[in-house]
């Protein structure tokens, strides 16, 4: 290879126990070949952004319209991945993973992504923790109490790290490799066969795309891996993430693109509204109010979600819903009525609308999530059959980026600072999921949270009262949550934490993601 992959960190995180010189060969190899069309990628993106900012639209490609015109499918779902009407998500800490593949949802999708703050503690110990999973083996002691699986589990999915983030404990000539090629191809080499003695195979989550060109270089990835690892062709399965309004232009490319390994698409909700403050950030025609009222019922959210529904099933794939966040009180009985009753709405407009499945964050949602898809499928693994023909959503559809009777509320903007700060602080922390008033918060979430801040500040939104939102409000607001919180978080965390926040939230220039400069204060 004539190229040296070098791991930067110390013995005692166990790195020798992932990193053999077959694991380190394989990476290095993925690196090579997939490295500098990624870079070539991201710099698109960098270009489409700068159009993106002088007020250009996007809509369908003129160039792929064969494509969406075409009669083709994506290959058939193998059997273990044929019924998936309700997922669970989680980080890949070891109790998750046992709680998780025990509570009864059909798959498991175990997050490298957003649910891990990724150490390389966590890299390494998710790594291993999933092999033990597959194997059958994983238990955790806890006080008096011993997890481990039971006689049924779910189906193991997992999710790498977005084509965006680097690994920078691993460096190919200097240069820090790209966390998804880490994660991909670790996973894939530690427990294909593994896998296959278990009769299931190496399926994915696939986070992040902006493009079908982006859909391709992971096509590319999966079809080297086959044939590196002599798996059958095919065989690698992946579900795309419609989390970023631009590829929720390219749906049908993104499908055809993974046409032999694609299972489906998943409407990712809080990334979906991240992209759009995210992508029109220098458009004061496309401010979001709070995010409460960013609803699934809005037009522009109605769009993506109808559109991806029968994208998915004209091309014989399933088309997974989004997220249900709520944890359960153990305190509040009527909080868990309200919430509870907001899943089950939820739920059942997604079955209505002709999803196949749906994603769940805690293991008490999944049997309300399930009762409301059986009650709809019964024996049915999925319902394909529902085409969605009448559905017409075109390019005005999804960039009417309006929500009915919305406004911006103090209360909001406290609730976006305290969520923000409080996610961050566990984030440097090392902990990536975090239920926080009663919802599970992820980096999707918490990205919401500070580009609504930024975009408020930078297009002098109004509160209700007439206020603007400048910084100096802003900061006030940051001093009376420190306060707030103080009592309950350690003060240098608050402070790490205060300061990031502010970082990504008051800056001049829009930060693409927060977890990247957060990255750089960890480890």
């Amino acid at each position: 290879m004539g190229a040296a992959l070098e791991i930067v960190i110390s013995e005692r995180q166990g790195a020798a126990k992932v990193f053999d010189a077959t694991a380190v060969a394989f990476l290095a190899e993925l690196q090579q070949r997939f490295g500098a069309r990624r870079q070539e990628l991201l710099r698109e993106r960098l270009a489409l952004q700068a159009r993106l900012d002088r007020g250009w639209l996007p809509d369908f490609p003129a160039d792929t319209r064969a494509i969406r015109a075409g009669n083709w499918q994506v290959a058939d779902a193998p059997e273990d991945m044929l019924d998936r009407r309700v997922e669970i998500t989680g980080p890949v800490e070891r109790k998750m993973v046992i709680n998780a593949l025990n509570s009864g949802a059909r798959v498991f999708m175990a997050d490298l992504e957003d649910a891990n703050a990724p150490t390389f503690t966590n890299v390494i110990e998710g790594q291993r923790n999933l092999s033990d999973a597959i194997d059958g083996v994983i238990c955790l002691q806890a006080g008096d109490r011993t997890y481990r699986l039971g006689p049924q589990v779910a189906t193991l999915v997992v999710r790498p790290r977005g084509w965006h983030l680097p690994e920078k404990h691993l460096l190919l000539d200097g240069q820090a490799m790209s966390a998804s090629l880490v994660d991909f191809g670790l996973y894939v080499l530690r427990n294909h066969a593994r896998l296959a003695a278990h009769g299931t195979g190496p399926y994915f989550y696939l986070p992040k795309l902006e493009s079908w060109q982006e859909a391709k270089l992971w096509n590319d990835v999966f079809d080297f891996t086959e044939q590196e690892l002599g798996l059958r062709a095919g065989s690698i399965k992946a579900t795309v993430l419609i989390e970023n309004i631009l590829a929720a232009f390219q749906m049908d490319e993104i499908l055809y693109a993974l046409r032999e390994h694609a299972l489906g698409l998943n409407a990712g909700r809080w990334d979906y509204i991240f992209s759009i403050i995210r992508k029109f950030r220098s458009d004061p025609a496309r401010v979001l109010p709070d995010r409460s009222q960013v609803t699934m019922e809005v037009p522009f959210m109605r769009a993506y979600t109808e559109l991806l529904v029968r994208t998915c099933h004209r091309r014989g794939a399933h088309a997974i819903g989004g997220m249900a966040a709520f944890v359960p009180s153990r305190r509040d009985p009527e909080v868990n009525r309200l919430a509870l009753a907001r899943v089950r709405q939820d739920k059942e407009r997604e079955v209505r609308d002709g999803f196949d499945g749906t994603w769940v964050a805690h293991p008490d949602l999944v049997p309300i999530a399930t009762e409301v898809f059986d009650r709809v499928l019964g024996a049915r693994p999925h319902q394909k059959e529902k085409l969605r023909t009448e559905v017409a959503v075109g390019a005005p559809d999804l960039l009417d980026i309006q929500v009915p009777g919305g406004a911006i509320s103090e209360d909001g903007l406290t609730l976006n600072v305290s969520v923000a700060m409080q996610y961050l602080g566990s984030w440097l922390q090392g902990n990536g999921a975090v239920a926080i008033f009663n919802l599970m918060e992820d980096a999707a979430t918490a990205e919401i949270a500070r580009s609504q801040v930024w975009q408020w500040v930078t297009h002098h939104a109004r509160l209700g009262d007439g206020r603007v939102v400048d910084e100096p409000l802003v900061r006030s607001i940051c001093d009376r949550v420190v306060a707030e919180l103080d009592r309950q978080t350690d003060a240098r965390d608050l402070a790490a934490a205060r300061q990031l926040f502010e970082q990504v939230a008051l800056a001049k220039t829009f930060e693409d993601f927060l977890t990247l400069p957060a990255y750089a204060r960890i480890e």
